[in-house]
């Protein structure tokens, strides 16, 4: 174990950054946790998703999973805030609260274009495009009353605009971008499904969500290159065989994985059932490659960096 005084300090100083409160600081960048479980009802947590906080606003919706509206709304974020809502990939645990947020934006005062950014698609899954397509589209789509948001000469209010990322280039790719924050991405291995890991760059400091991921593609240490922050999903065991694990990193990946690429905290989200409970063993495989602070997250909870 390296410097264990050094881990004892940097772990003292995430817990006191991390609260449980209503929204997050007004000065700086910041993460809350609007979902920190998976897709099993039974595990106390809404499913996966984050918001990225700016100077008081929450800029940047990364997944929206089932539940994340309602902590979205607990956390005292606007709809109107919002600059880009980012998928790592469309399955039911990452995507299923969408159609909750466009229906919401209705009732707020929301009116500028509201970018949406993904994977593209292959025959499981569509891309970003027929993703809105296949939930908002006129013709047959499963909420087309709202197919008004998609009409390009829509006259007021606003419209989801998708931005599909190539997945079988294994570069990190641009996504969103202003003068204040950007966001790209980087394909990543989540068995036959097109998926996405982010990072979020703003007041210099580095954010990096995994997504789902077993680490196959080995990209992910390109992407979190001195992060201040990894959100790692910790969704299954060290041992986990078969399906769970070509969709997932165990804990050694985990750590292998942030080890080489040297990121200064980590955050392990995504806890299911069989996680749960396991934190200590978790903790300690990956303690076998990474000595920087880690924490395990909560729903509502906040991170600033």
């Amino acid at each position: 174990m390296k410097n264990p005084l050094r881990r004892l300090i940097c772990a003292l100083a995430l817990l006191w950054s991390a609260t449980a409160a209503a929204g997050c600081g007004d000065q700086g960048l910041w993460l809350q946790v609007l979902g920190s479980g998976g897709p099993e009802i039974g595990d106390g947590r809404a499913s996966a998703s984050y918001l990225v906080w700016l100077d008081g606003r929450a800029r940047l919706l990364i997944d929206a999973g089932g539940g994340s509206a309602l902590n979205f709304e607990r956390a005292g974020a606007r709809l109107e805030d919002l600059d880009a809502i980012l998928f790592t990939h469309f399955h039911v645990d990452h995507a299923a609260d969408l159609p909750v947020y466009v229906k919401a934006a209705f009732f707020s005062d929301r009116d500028r274009d509201l970018p949406i950014y993904g994977p593209d698609g292959n025959r499981l899954m569509p891309d970003a495009a027929g993703f809105l397509e296949d939930l908002f589209g006129a013709d047959h789509g499963a909420f087309r009353y709202l197919s008004d948001y998609l009409d390009p000469a829509r006259p007021e209010g606003f419209r989801l605009v998708p931005h599909s990322l190539d997945t079988a280039r294994h570069q990190i790719q641009p996504g969103y971008q202003s003068d204040d924050l950007t966001a790209d991405a980087i394909p990543v291995h989540h068995g036959p499904i097109p998926a996405l890991a982010w990072r979020v760059r703003a007041a210099g400091k580095i954010l990096v969500i995994s997504g789902d991921m077993n680490g196959d593609f080995h990209t992910l240490p390109k992407l979190a290159r001195d992060a201040d922050l990894l959100v790692a999903h910790n969704a299954i065991p060290e041992g986990a065989t078969g399906v769970a694990r070509l969709l997932h990193m165990p804990p050694s990946v985990i750590g292998r994985q942030a080890a080489e690429a040297k990121v200064k905290s980590m955050l392990l989200s995504h806890r299911m059932r069989r996680t749960l409970g396991r934190e200590a063993e978790t903790e300690r495989i990956i303690r076998r490659y990474y000595d920087g602070p880690v924490g395990f997250a909560e729903d509502g909870e906040c991170v600033r960096f």
